[in-house]
């Protein structure tokens, strides 16, 4: 028995065998002893009241009823006359927690953890307490590799009746991990089994990750990824016989040593499908991934049993079960495995439940559904209703769950569960530069508007250079079919003629567009658009012979009528982190003949994402765009294409590329543009280490490639006596560097760090570039 209980029982004994009288009436009540405690505590803690015959079982009752409240370490019960005395002897309040030597943890932290263990100042007092406490900061301490920890606990007799308990610790060396050993393998070396660990020895990096530090919960995450590599690569009968952890006698040093079976390699030798086939064999046969000859692999057949079972799902078979049985032929090493298919009762959709849109409407997140209430269950309807909430970008995350209805084996709920993200900026800015001079800028942008997925911003920017006004609205379901339904309004004016890489000019461009989309497939969109735009183009002393020539042949005012069809394809697995999927966009812009400008512009991009491992994507992006006049016109010189920047060839300045014209009076020279854009990005994307589970910062390494031209072949013209350079082969340029992507509250934010690999002397050259906005 506990040595508290021994002296708990002892003095109850001795309190009730004070009592050993005849039982009596209470006619009065009086507590001696209190110093902190209310005597009407204990008389509402008292079992006894006035008027109440006493005898020695009511004693006992009453002792036990104030022992129980843990105030008191002794209690008594005595009687004078009519008078019942309860004597009681207050346990110590705590009056402070001072905690000296702690480094490793934040001592608002550590007393946190003794809160959670049952002390905490202004608490009653209790030895056991104070052991559990000093056990919890000894386990904080071990968790972080501390073995070597020592604790000092003391406690100091206050006034009152009060205490102050110290905490002295002596967090010593942190012990890390010296030697991570294998026994028994000789298929793969040491080497290529610690590769897999996320424990390891101490290395440049562990200093942040902590991974040298030695953890139960993330060995046994390590041993399941051993066994996942071994069993991935044919050893069936792979087992892990032992694992042992030792820790020198300094504490300082832990070795771990993993005993191994490795067994045989197999191969497959047949494959069988067995059981209850509603689906035909040769449509479930495609669906597994090993094939006889192969070397085996779980990950396969994990694999194929899942695209089994979701084939079977899109027929409403949500339950079904799929088991690949072995059949081992340890002599040849060689497994043959039967998938016995079990479908189950066919079920169908009774409620589509949806939680967390606290701004969102419900109608918002439904008609992105395909997978309709009371339908057939389908595996493939629902992620691809997933991942069409998910593409709205209105939601963090967007996880959806497929539990049974209680007392009906026939039906199945669809819970969908959101994580809203803010949608909507205001911002408002000032500033002063010699350049600009005063500017003012303010945007109120909101992209799920009232929470029913319109779009609609306001923008203001003023300034010398860059002014606009601009009004944008877009209603992606105007009819219940899914039509679009957007506008554009807008005042842009640009004058560059106090900067100092670009070509002095001036416009002022007021206009109107009209846009409407039309969804011809699950995942496709055709768009149109017709607007009007009036553009007012000025000229200055330094500005470039090409503009001068086209003021003067179409004077300094002209009108448009620009027309625009689209198609859009996204097969993205997530439009926030993709992973896997395609996009693609065919642009085409034409005016109207009868107007001042007439020209053509075509432009195509495909982005496609190549899932390489769990971790690591492979991202691809190609684009090309052409564009001429017509009707014996040029393109206009403010429609042509231009690269360099973030979105095209990262290291070169903004629209630097291309083409280039000497700036009259001057030896620089000034991008002109091009009619036709060629770009290519190759980029290896990979979470951030130490934080993979954060779908909000990604990093990259990139080959950008890319040009503005205006012929495929080598093409060199004079241009106002001065050779320029239009032909393909002279303009491609190439880069490499590294990226970092922060989907952040404001907005995405995309910083890279590029170096030019095949610039010229007149190119204008930016390694370090960033890009804040929203992304299209």
């Amino acid at each position: 028995m506990n040595y508290r209980y021994l002296v708990a029982l002892f003095s109850l004994l001795c309190a009730v065998s004070v009592w050993a009288g005849e039982p009596l009436v209470v006619q009065d009540i009086r507590v001696e002893g209190i110093q902190r405690t209310e005597a009407g505590t204990v008389f509402s803690y008292l079992p006894v009241k006035v008027g109440d015959i006493i005898d020695e079982a009511k004693a006992t009752e009453a002792v036990k009823a104030l022992y129980a409240t843990g105030f008191f370490k002794d209690v008594q019960l005595k009687t004078e006359g009519g008078v019942l005395i309860v004597q009681v002897e207050e346990r110590p309040a705590i009056a402070q927690i001072n905690i000296n030597g702690a480094k490793a943890f934040e001592k608002d932290k550590l007393k946190e953890g003794l809160k959670q263990a049952g002390l905490s100042e202004s608490r009653i007092f209790s030895r056991s307490l104070l052991d559990r406490a000093e056990q919890e900061l000894k386990r904080q301490y071990l968790s972080t590799g501390k073995y070597a920890v020592k604790i000092t606990t003391t406690t100091t007799p206050l006034d009152r009746n009060r205490i102050a308990i110290n905490f002295d610790i002596d967090e010593g060396r942190t012990a890390r991990i010296k030697l991570i050993n294998f026994v028994g393998n000789e298929a793969f070396n040491d080497k290529t089994l610690r590769g897999l660990f996320v424990l390891t020895t101490p290395n440049l990096l562990t200093w942040f990750t902590k991974n040298d530090q030695y953890s139960k919960q993330k060995l046994s995450a390590d041993l399941e990824t051993l066994r996942s590599y071994y069993l991935d690569r044919g050893y069936l009968e792979f087992n892990i016989d032992s694992t042992q952890v030792s820790i020198t006698p300094d504490m300082k040093d832990i070795y771990i040593t993993v005993n191994i079976t490795e067994g045989e390699q197999y191969t497959v030798s047949d494959i069988k499908l067995a059981g209850d086939l509603i689906v035909p064999e040769e449509e479930l046969k495609e669906l597994i991934l090993l094939q006889s000859g192969d070397v085996f692999a779980r990950e396969k057949l994990t694999e194929s049993v899942k695209l089994i079972s979701d084939r079977l799902g899109d027929d409403g078979y949500a339950f079904a079960n799929v088991n690949a049985a072995p059949e081992l032929d340890h002599e040849n090493r060689q497994a043959a495995f039967t998938f016995f298919v079990d479908p189950g009762r066919r079920v169908y959709i009774r409620r589509i439940n949806i939680t967390g849109n606290d701004r969102t409407k419900d109608e918002v997140i439904r008609r992105e559904f395909r997978q309709m209430e009371g339908g057939w269950h389908s595996t493939s309807k629902i992620n691809l209703s997933r991942q069409r909430v998910d593409r709205l970008l209105f939601f963090n995350s967007v996880n959806v769950e497929t539990p049974p209805v209680p007392d009906a084996p026939d039906q199945v709920d669809v819970n969908v569960h959101v994580e809203e993200r803010p949608t909507g900026a205001i911002m408002f800015g000032a500033g002063f530069s010699d350049r600009e001079g005063l500017i003012l800028n303010g945007s109120v942008s909101q992209n799920n508007i009232f929470g029913t997925g319109n779009h609609f911003s306001f923008q203001v920017n003023t300034g010398r250079i860059n002014r606009v006004f601009a009004i944008s609205f877009n209603n992606p379901y105007f009819t219940v079919d899914g039509i679009s339904l957007g506008f554009d309004i807008f005042r842009r004016d640009l004058n560059t003629s106090r900067l100092s890489r670009v070509n002095a000019f001036r416009t002022t461009t007021s206009g109107a567009i009209l846009r409407f989309g039309l969804p011809i497939a699950e995942n496709d969109i055709i768009s149109f658009g017709a607007g009007a735009e009036q553009t007012e183009i000025g000229v200055f002393e330094n500005s470039l012979p090409r503009t001068v020539r086209f003021v003067e042949e179409f004077g300094s005012t002209t009108n448009n009528l620009p027309f625009t069809v689209s198609w859009a394809r996204d097969r993205r697995d997530s439009a926030i982190y993709p992973t896997s999927g395609t996009t693609h966009r065919l642009f085409g812009e034409v005016s109207i003949p009868g107007v001042d400008l007439n020209y053509y512009k075509v432009s195509y991009n495909q982005k496609t994402y190549f899932p390489l491992t769990k971790t690591f994507t492979l991202f691809l992006n190609t684009e090309f765009g052409i564009g001429d006049g017509y009707r014996d016109k040029p393109l206009p010189f403010f429609k042509n294409f231009f690269a360099g920047g973030n979105n095209s060839v990262r290291g070169y300045d903004l629209n630097s590329l291309g083409p280039r014209e000497p700036v009259p009076g001057s030896d620089r020279t000034f991008a002109l543009g091009a009619s036709k854009r060629v770009v290519a990005n190759l980029e290896l994307l990979f979470p951030m280490p130490f934080m993979k589970d954060d779908r909000s910062v990604r990093l990259g390494a990139f080959i950008d490639g890319g040009a503005v031209f205006d012929s495929f072949k080598r093409k060199t013209v004079m241009l106002d006596g001065f050779p320029v350079d239009q032909g393909l082969p002279d303009l491609l340029r190439f880069s490499a560097g590294i990226s970092v992507t922060w989907v952040s509250p404001m907005g995405p934010l995309k910083v890279s760090l590029a170096k030019p690999l095949n610039d010229k002397p007149e190119d204008n050259l930016q390694m370090f570039q960033f890009l804040f906005g929203q992304q299209f």
